[in-house]
């Protein structure tokens, strides 16, 4: 019986194989074999919380809707995040505006 590599992310034992691919149970984190090396982008919050795929986060200042004269008001609650390597680094969507990029320096992770 071979052993399987620990997550690189969170640690975890309780790794599998999936066709070429590591996968991590608990966090969700693939990888590959020769991937160890990589670095995988933190992304943080304002306040220096890191945040992950489908975290609920909530945006801590009015924020001008670009082409439209609305405004995402301070307090709202985003849930089901995605992170993304873009200049926006969250894609979601907000209620009663649909699909929005944000940038992670204007949440607040709950």
């Amino acid at each position: 019986m071979t052993t399987l590599p620990d997550c690189p992310k969170c640690n975890s034992k309780y790794t599998y194989e999936d066709r070429d691919l590591f996968v991590c149970p608990e966090c969700a984190y693939e990888w590959n074999e020769g991937s160890d090396s990589q670095e995988t982008k933190v992304y943080k919050d304002a306040h220096g919380n890191t945040l992950t795929d489908g975290d609920t986060v909530t945006v801590i200042k009015d924020l001008k809707v670009k082409g439209s004269s609305s405004v995402i008001k301070m307090g709202t609650r985003v849930k089901n995040i995605r992170l993304i390597d873009e200049d926006h680094d969250i894609d979601c969507k907000v209620d009663g505006f649909g699909a929005m990029k944000l940038i992670s320096q204007f949440v607040k992770k709950i």
